[in-house]
């Protein structure tokens, strides 16, 4: 596992904050007029898709502000010094940024309770040099100034004097990596989940030397917090694990990215270079109210983009599908991409229609996706099997794990459809989401110079948020 979640708050940090904290009151005057969010743009915390924020910090953020009924206002910082500086000077509240706890950083600032964990491992592209330790390594690797990966080099420094590392104030670990998989930069340090989800974009990064301890990542607030604010994050901490919510958005960012193949993201790269462009404004066309991007990426695992393709199972074109699907979605001409496209997009928003209205609809895409390879009936029969096993049947996260149970004798023999390769079903969700992803951040690298830049240290104010003074 690339991370845990932590189900269980440690008892240290309840018993500190619950001595200082007043319970949560709708008439208490410690409740602010606002709530000041500093994050950092990254892939996992916070970034613009379609202009849009989205991230597993800006979700949490915007539900903390839902949760206790104050508006919230969330300020992307373009380093960390500046983002440490805000909290050190007011001017933010609460850091939200994929921060990690550090002894250091204990002396300076208080933690909320932990979100996940994470390993800090050394990259370096492909068929380079593996290092055994970071001493073979010394004056080839750069770290983002004040990082915690930064703290771990220091420590091992006191212990090893020669030791020669640098520290960039300027490039933040995104870019260090794409340093890396341009040959500009031999090694950088980062942590596990920032590496698995950069693969997509970088493919020839290689995970290697691990190089301390797993960390937990944590909401930072200044020791002269507020115990309203304190209080009130324990009480939203312990709602989101009762109701399950911070485990769905787990899954949501980074459920997909365990599995890296070098090859078929190379793969689909060179594809989206060569192939892709014939297409995109048949995709672009007939998508809808879905991402052209996520319904390229439904086409790609399909078909790679082959409008002839076939299977042994008889489903054909683009969007591979069945004569009855064809026939249904009034198209007479399976290899022909435009009707196959058009097709397949229809039988997909049909799809999302006909699920049940207990599904988030923020997760009925997987479901839908689900139904698109397996069918509604085999999907329906998952769901059955989830709720029988206690879990929620309308939660993707719990849905993916009884799915390749539909494989078993013991489970498809008490279901209405039958046996099914529920497995593949997983595989073929988490694929589009990989290239979807991958194909968002390609499609932004070929942004109009004059869109805004997403590392902007200006403040987003979303629906639930207030504008900035």
């Amino acid at each position: 596992m690339l991370f845990r979640f932590a189900a269980i708050l440690t008892s240290s940090l309840l018993v500190a904050c619950v001595e200082i904290a007043e319970p949560i009151t709708a008439e208490s005057p410690q409740k602010p007029i606002v709530v000041r969010f500093g994050t950092l743009s990254s892939p996992a915390s916070y970034q613009l898709r379609n202009q849009n924020p989205i991230g597993i910090d800006y979700e949490l953020a915007k539900e903390f502000g839902e949760y206790v009924d104050v508006p919230i206002k969330i300020t992307p910082f373009t380093s960390l010094e500046t983002l440490f500086d805000a909290l050190q000077n007011h001017e933010i509240d609460i850091i939200a940024a994929g921060l990690t706890r550090t002894a250091l950083r204990e002396q300076q600032w208080i933690f909320g309770p932990p979100l996940y964990e994470v390993t800090p491992v050394v990259v370096h592209r492909q068929n380079h040099r593996s290092p055994k330790s970071l001493a073979e390594i010394s004056g080839d690797i750069t770290v983002v100034k004040g990082s915690n990966h930064a703290e771990l080099l220091h420590q091992f420094q006191r212990s090893n004097p020669n030791f020669q590392w640098q520290q960039s104030k300027q490039l933040d670990t995104q870019q260090l990596l794409r340093q890396v998989a341009n040959h500009e930069l031999k090694y950088t340090v980062t942590d596990s989940t920032s590496l698995a989800l950069a693969q997509r974009y970088y493919p020839s990064l290689r995970q290697g030397l691990e190089i301390g301890d797993s960390e937990s990542v944590a909401w930072a607030l200044d020791k002269e917090r507020d115990p309203w604010l304190i209080s009130a994050m324990l009480e939203f901490w312990n709602s989101e694990l009762r109701t399950g919510r911070l485990q769905r958005l787990e899954d949501k960012y980074f459920g997909h990215v365990q599995r890296f193949d070098y090859v078929d993201t190379m793969a689909f790269i060179r594809a989206v270079e060569s192939r892709l462009p014939k297409y995109k404004a048949m995709f672009q066309r007939y998508a809808g109210d879905i991402d052209w991007r996520r319904f390229a990426a439904i086409s790609y695992q399909e078909s790679h983009w082959n409008p002839k393709a076939k299977s042994p199972t008889g489903v054909r074109g683009m969007m591979m599908l069945t004569q009855p699907t064809a026939r249904r979605m009034n198209v007479t001409n399976r290899l022909d991409p435009e009707q196959s496209i058009r097709g397949g997009s229809n039988y997909l928003k049909q799809l999302i229609r006909r699920l049940p209205k207990s599904i988030p609809e923020d997760e009925k895409g997987w479901f839908a996706l689900a139904a698109y390879n397996i069918g509604l009936g085999h999907l329906e029969d998952a769901r059955v099997i989830t709720q029988r096993a206690g879990k929620d049947p309308n939660s993707w996260r719990d849905v993916k794990k009884h799915l390749p149970l539909l494989r078993q004798k013991e489970y498809y023999q008490k279901t209405r459809y039958g046996y099914a390769r529920g497995d593949e079903a997983v595989h073929y969700v988490d694929n589009i989401r990989r290239y979807y992803d991958t194909l968002v951040w390609l499609d932004s690298q070929q942004a109009p110079q004059g869109e805004p830049e997403r590392h902007l240290d200006t403040p987003v104010v979303p629906a639930t948020a207030v504008a900035p003074e």
